[in-house]
């Protein structure tokens, strides 16, 4: 049996998860990407957008802390429900385009059971793809976890989870969906160096087919020089998106998508840094793609996705 601290587990993942300020960590830019760079603050529009620094900072100390006092970890998995779509929830709900949702509004597709301790029969919430969760434990086929994004602790089916942990990671993306911004940041030594800061267009919520980028903090889960995307309703390819890194579910950070019949690679969007439009993916720069497509190690690498 895995032997796990979990002293203060959830008083650091509640800092974590809302970005609670507590003690700042240094931040320093020293960019290794300078291409298509905002300032820390600048207009949209009429709007004023920022990077949110002071949440970032809370973000990263929460984390510091949190990977000190847990020696083991996870990554939940069920992408296209590989691992089989979980069971009813407790309670759910069935929206117009017949997507089974928990009372938390996440999608029982591609979702993981999540169980109260004292209740193994049904579901009490489902969990995401590619969620970063401390494990305090396995017994009788399932683990004890503590996601980083909610509080409580949960049994999941092993089935539903792949062992990573210990580990102390030194990377992290911030997606920011209030300013359609990304910033990638990397621990050396004491200090947090920004690597990158630059525009972004995040997931619309318009279903069936747009659907928002779920906020949470996520593992790098795998990349594709080049994912395939089809047509909205149909089987046909439409073409591809570049330098793909997924994190949670079919989401990718990505280049600008290129529609078939065209396969040259397209640098800009107008649309980056405006509105959110993309089908929950992350879209970037293609060059910004391809830098964290190089820099970002699979499941070494958090995306943290916030407002």
């Amino acid at each position: 049996m895995m032997k796990i601290k979990i002293r203060y587990c959830i008083t650091i993942l509640f800092l974590l998860c809302f970005g609670t300020e507590v003690s700042a960590v240094k931040i320093e830019k020293r960019l290794l990407y300078d291409k298509h760079t905002l300032a820390d603050t600048y207009k949209y529009g009429k709007q004023e957008r920022r990077f949110q620094w002071t949440k970032i900072s809370a973000f990263l100390d929460s984390l510091e802390a949190f990977q000190k006092r847990n020696d083991g970890y996870g990554v939940l998995r069920n992408y296209k429900n590989e691992n089989g779509i979980p069971p009813l929830s407790r309670k759910y709900v069935t929206n117009k385009y017949k997507q089974i949702q928990d009372t938390f509004g996440v999608n029982r597709h591609q979702g993981i059971p999540l169980y109260r301790l004292d209740d193994l029969s049904v579901p009490e919430r489902y969990g995401r793809d590619g969620a970063y969760v401390s494990v305090i434990c396995d017994s009788a086929g399932y683990y004890q976890i503590v996601p980083a994004t909610f509080g409580g602790s949960w049994y999941v089916p092993r089935k539903y989870l792949k062992l990573i942990g210990p580990l102390s990671i030194k990377k992290v993306i911030f997606v920011d969906r209030t300013n359609q911004n990304i910033a990638t940041l990397e621990q050396e030594g004491a200090v947090w160096l920004v690597r990158s800061m630059n525009p972004i267009t995040t997931g619309a919520n318009r279903p069936p087919f747009q659907q928002p980028t779920p906020p949470g903090i996520y593992f790098i889960q795998r990349k594709l020089s080049e994912m395939l995307f089809l047509k909205d309703g149909t089987d046909e390819e439409g073409g591809f998106a570049p330098y793909a890194s997924r994190f949670t579910g079919g989401a990718y950070l990505h280049g600008v998508p290129v529609n078939y019949p065209e396969h040259e690679l397209i640098e800009y969007s107008w649309s980056l840094g405006t509105t959110p439009r993309s089908h929950m993916c992350v879209r970037n720069a293609t060059s910004h793609a391809k830098f964290m497509y190089d820099w970002a190690e699979v499941e070494k690498t958090l995306v943290i996705v916030f407002d």
